[in-house]
């Protein structure tokens, strides 16, 4: 079950549309990748290579380069803000699979859809006691 909370998660462009680039640029797989924030603010996004048997319908981060990322992550002096894939046939929405994998429920949880026509959906969750909640995400536009 998936029900809507009341957090609200601002999100830059620049990071969203490199989520999205990268979803887009690989449409037959299940992409991944960590986000990083300071002071909740997301300031980073670190592509991780897919290393599940079917990288159609599921995703499983290479462990060194997650390793890699998440120290980065720290010599930066961030910490990790989301988890993200990709569902290349199915809707932005946790599957049972993503749910019963999810072992970061601190993080929230960026799925983005390209079962859709014309544009891409990227939707944020969050883990709340034994379930997933929607989170209100607003892409924010760089400030002039």
């Amino acid at each position: 079950m998936t029900t809507k909370t009341n957090l609200t998660l601002l999100f830059p462009r620049k990071l969203a549309n490199q989520i999205l680039t990268h979803a887009q640029h690989n449409p037959e797989t299940e992409i991944c990748g960590l986000v990083s924030a300071q002071n909740n603010h997301a300031r980073h996004y670190y592509p991780v290579a897919n290393t599940a048997k079917d990288t159609t319908a599921l995703f499983k981060m290479d462990e060194q380069a997650q390793i890699a990322a998440m120290k980065k992550i720290r010599e930066q002096n961030e910490e990790l803000l989301a988890i993200v894939h990709s569902h290349p046939h199915s809707d932005a929405i946790p599957s049972a699979l993503d749910k019963a994998e999810h072992q970061y429920p601190g993080a929230y949880y960026l799925i983005v859809s390209l079962n859709t026509v014309g544009v891409l959906d990227l939707r944020a969750f969050k883990q709340i006691g034994d379930h997933f909640e929607s989170v209100e995400m607003i892409i924010e536009h760089p400030a002039d």
